[in-house]
């Protein structure tokens, strides 16, 4: 069962692996050698202005990772923005980071966990399950006026033994070839209802939707001050949205698959099936023009 609920107070340590990670428990736990802290900052409009954050002020002894150079392969003439890294350089990418099979790891952004996730997701996908989301990222660390430092954090590189879950993607073929049966792969989308919908696209270059998926925007499990809702409240969202099937097989997708990876952690600890990630996601399903595009809003929440 996974572990959502984060002690509070000094002295407590990062034991074993949770979705979710305290503040307060990483400021406590922040000296073990076992642990790495990573920072995702990103802005897909302003791609450097990730790391020129983290060089400005980070947690201290974080390392950090940009979506587009190390949480995404370069982008193809077929692929959605942020194509699944190759297993390979993904591992070496990890161990450069410092994370080995025994490393604790906790990824934090900005932008309440939507860039983190992303880094979560791919540590499991290479079956490194001790990883954690910062709840409230760095602006709950900030708030509590806890230390930040400045510059480049160097740490020794270590090996990471990838043991990747083909499991967990969802390719496109496989949605091309499910045809008006798409419903039943049960895909659900991370975008703003508008985006879904088509009303509106500031980002790709066709609006709208997959023909037989619902939308659930990734910030419906969130609190107005970005702090993740309770179990029991996400657990009413989810059954609302998929019914009481909580085993029932289901697969996520957003713009490229990575606010997508929040939908992952919000429906666990919502207690159902983790479902499948649609890595290439909306941005490569639009790739080719023979594929069915849909608008209008979701008919469920």
């Amino acid at each position: 069962m996974y572990k959502t609920e984060c002690a509070k107070g000094p002295g407590i340590a990062v034991k074993d692996w949770k979705l979710l990670t305290s503040a307060e428990e990483l400021f406590a736990a922040n000296e073990n050698a076992d642990l790495r802290i990573v920072d995702c900052r990103f802005e897909l409009l302003q791609p450097e202005a990730g790391r020129d954050k983290y060089l400005h002020e980070h947690i201290p002894g974080a390392v950090y990772a940009d979506l587009d150079k190390d949480l995404a392969a370069p982008i193809t003439a077929g692929s959605g923005r942020h194509p699944l890294p190759d297993v390979a350089v993904l591992a070496s990418t990890f161990g450069r980071l410092g994370i080995s099979a025994d490393t604790q790891v906790v990824v934090y952004d900005d932008s309440s966990g939507a860039v983190a996730a992303r880094a979560w997701w791919l540590l499991r996908w290479l079956g490194h399950e001790r990883v954690s989301v910062l709840e409230g990222g760095i602006k709950r660390w900030r708030d509590l006026g806890l230390t930040l430092e400045k510059g480049d954090v160097s740490v020794k590189p270590q090996a990471f033994v990838p043991a990747p879950r083909q499991e967990l993607i969802l390719e496109t073929q496989e949605i091309v070839d499910a045809g008006r049966s798409c419903a039943d792969l049960q895909l659900v989308d991370a975008r703003d209802a508008s985006r879904f919908s088509g009303e509106a696209e500031p980002i790709d270059t066709v609006a709208g939707h997959i023909p037989g998926a619902i939308n659930l925007p990734f910030s419906a499990s969130l609190n107005d001050d970005g702090s993740w809702k309770g179990g029991a409240e996400l657990r009413r969202i989810w059954a609302d949205l998929l019914g009481d099937g909580s085993r029932a097989p289901w697969s996520v997708m957003c713009g490229s698959g990575v606010t997508a990876c929040h939908l992952i952690i919000s429906g666990l600890i919502a207690g159902f099936e983790e479902p499948r990630l649609y890595v290439g996601s909306w941005s490569e399903w639009i790739r080719d023009p023979a594929r069915t595009v849909a608008t209008g809003r979701s008919p469920k929440p």
